[in-house]
């Protein structure tokens, strides 16, 4: 009588992500940055950043777009801390509310862009992450 061995069990392959989730995940990798309206400093960049980290390794496109996310959150970042240093002067008052709502526009444009399946490379974001 002859042993065979039992067939290697199935390991089930990562599924690979259809393009309609993965235009949603670039769409959340710029939209996420938005939750800083609400939880000051730390959201405009741990939104991104959560996403980025979670999904950049699914598709090319997710990494593109939240390093662009990424790079351009941490620009606004040293802006405003620019700016809030020249509160001192006055001038950081208006650079301040000129920064927010830019940061608020150009999130929302990259955000669209990202639906539309075009990356968005936000002016200017200092490229940190490459």
């Amino acid at each position: 009588m002859e042993t065979s061995t039992p067939p290697p069990p199935l390991t089930p392959s990562p599924p690979t992500p259809t393009a309609s989730s993965v235009r949603t995940w670039c769409v959340l990798c710029h939209a996420s940055a938005l939750s800083g309206i609400f939880l000051h400093v730390v959201g405009h960049i741990f939104g991104p950043l959560i996403v980025w980290l979670l999904k950049r390794n699914e598709s090319p496109e997710i990494d593109a777009h939240g390093k662009e996310s990424l790079n351009f959150q941490l620009s606004m970042l040293i802006y405003n801390v620019i700016a809030g240093i020249l509160v001192i002067v006055l001038i950081g008052i208006p650079l301040l509310i000129l920064l927010y709502v830019l940061n608020i526009v150009f999130v929302i444009v990259a955000s669209i862009q990202a639906g539309d399946g075009k990356l968005y490379r936000y002016p200017m974001a200092i490229r940190f992450i490459k």
